[in-house]
């Protein structure tokens, strides 16, 4: 904690010694009617700017950021080369909170796919953004947690519990139903988006 308050001051003093280079107005005097370059940087801030600037992603990870000036809130795309969803593309939603990273982010998938920990309403069940979440967790260990889902689905802790249960039972089943769902069809009786 005392490292996040030092890099904040230092940050806040970098702020106002640019803001007095750039002014006319003395050293020491209040500035009237200009934009307030002494914002207040939070802990969240500046954890998550490092751990962007630390992703360390494959290829077939994507992020866009729909706001260049908010980085608490983007999308990511999975596009998985191997495995039972080989060839589609997995649009998620990612909200950061203030308290990241005290508290995991919160991902939404926003394709309503046939995944064991992936439900109808895009809820994930990914035991890192759950009961083990830990802030030493980055955000890289999080988006590579996300697409090992789709590398390796876990029929033990699910959300579709009818997917897991084909998983178990019946994989080249399993197989077919992904297929089929990826194309945009009915899987016992549930429509699936095509995310081909």
């Amino acid at each position: 904690m005392l490292k996040i308050r030092q890099l904040q001051k230092k940050k806040q003093e970098e702020a106002e010694a640019l803001a007095r280079a750039n002014s006319s107005t003395p050293p020491g005097e209040p500035q009237v009617g200009k934009s307030d370059v002494n914002a207040k940087v939070t802990a969240a801030q500046i954890r998550l700017q490092k751990d962007i600037t630390e992703l360390d992603l494959p290829k077939t990870i994507a992020i866009t950021f729909p706001d260049p000036n908010d980085f608490f809130n983007f999308f990511l795309q999975i596009s998985p080369q191997q495995g039972y969803y080989k060839g589609g593309k997995f649009r998620f939603k990612i909200e950061i909170n203030n308290n990241f990273p005290m508290e995991p982010p919160k991902i939404k998938c926003l394709n309503k796919i046939y995944h064991p920990n992936i439900d109808a309403a895009g809820n994930i069940c990914l035991n890192i953004l759950r009961e083990d979440w830990s802030p030493v967790l980055n955000l890289n260990s999080i988006l590579i947690g996300l697409n090992f889902l789709f590398l390796e689905p876990n029929p033990n802790d699910p959300l579709n519990k009818e997917a897991a249960n084909v998983l178990v039972r019946e994989k080249e089943q399993f197989r077919r139903n992904v297929g089929m769902a990826m194309r945009g069809g009915y899987v016992e009786g549930e429509y699936y988006d095509n995310v081909l």
